[in-house]
């Protein structure tokens, strides 16, 4: 006599760790923000040491970043530091803070309306000079 095999039940499927929720897009954005400010710092770094090298290529260097495109790119390296300095302090309070992650959600909503406007104010001047300096 054969008994019968007690069949396996079914994987239950769980949805991936991340939801797409708020905190995790925080996490994405604080880490790409860092990243582009760590390119920045090193490409700053390496074009000022070319003084050292040859001043009239370092010359030649800084005219080039005097174009409307690395304008807009230096707005959105403002963007960047703004954020990255807004969430690091959200960051901070949550690590180290007995009540930060109870508020951890409405803290991003704080340093996300602090951000637009801080960058807003920044933005809009420095749309200014880099149209004023274009044209």
């Amino acid at each position: 006599m054969s008994t019968p095999t007690e069949v396996a039940p079914e994987p239950v499927r769980k949805r991936s760790l991340y939801r797409g929720d708020p905190g995790m897009w925080s996490w994405v954005l604080h880490r790409i923000t860092g990243v582009t400010i760590f390119f920045f710092l090193f490409v700053h770094v390496l074009d000022t040491a070319v003084i050292r090298i040859d001043p009239n290529k370092y010359s030649e260097i800084i005219e080039t970043y005097k174009t409307p495109i690395i304008g807009l790119m230096e707005i959105a390296l403002v963007a960047c530091v703004v954020y990255h300095a807004f969430n690091g302090v959200r960051i901070i309070l949550v690590d180290f803070w007995s009540k930060g992650p109870k508020y951890q959600r409405q803290m991003l909503w704080v340093i996300l309306t602090l951000f637009v406007i801080v960058f807003g104010a920044g933005a809009v001047r420095l749309l200014q000079i880099l149209i004023t300096h274009s044209f």
